[in-house]
């Protein structure tokens, strides 16, 4: 299980100082199992799965919900597919403004195992497979030059966990 970025001070379950934690990969690669099992006791969840399926606005109000996180000086971590510099652009942005770090954890690619995960969905939890082949064309790998602090490879470990690396 993960400890935290590296170099970053742990107090009472929350980062000392706030990190915003982007999580980039495709729909049903363990995004989501991921944040509930390795960062959900320290990094508060925002989400646009969490919002109405109506909702206006989405990008404005993750934005928002963002800001008041940092601004609070708690650690956030945005669980989208985020699979570009256009998506998560803004979101360094945002945290660097903020005096926060960014970590970005990358999940690599597996379309086939996403798609049979995928299948298993139920209701709103399923994407069409069409959606996941969309996001598969614009994904593309984090690095420090896109201006994170940090990027860790996420991968299943096999025992239901997760296994994390620089």
């Amino acid at each position: 299980m993960l400890a935290g970025p590296p170099g970053r001070a742990i107090v009472a379950g929350m980062a000392t100082e706030p990190d915003v934690a982007v999580l980039v990969g495709l729909q049903a690669s363990g995004k989501t199992s991921f944040y509930a099992q390795c960062l959900s006791d320290r990094y508060a969840l925002v989400s646009k799965d969490l919002f109405p399926r109506a909702a206006r606005n989405k990008q404005r109000r993750q934005m928002r919900l963002l800001a008041e996180h940092l601004t609070a000086g708690r650690a956030v971590a945005v669980d989208n597919t985020n699979p570009s510099p256009q998506e998560w652009g803004p979101l360094v942005e945002a945290a660097h403004a903020h005096g926060a770090t960014v970590t970005a954890y990358w999940f690599p690619p597996d379309a086939a195992a996403s798609l049979r995960r995928n299948a298993g969905r139920e209701g709103r939890d399923r994407v069409p497979d069409v959606g996941v082949l969309a996001t598969l064309k614009r994904l593309r790998m984090p690095t420090a030059a896109d201006g994170f602090d940090a990027v860790h490879e996420v991968r299943f470990d096999g025992r239901g966990g997760f296994e994390v690396r620089p």
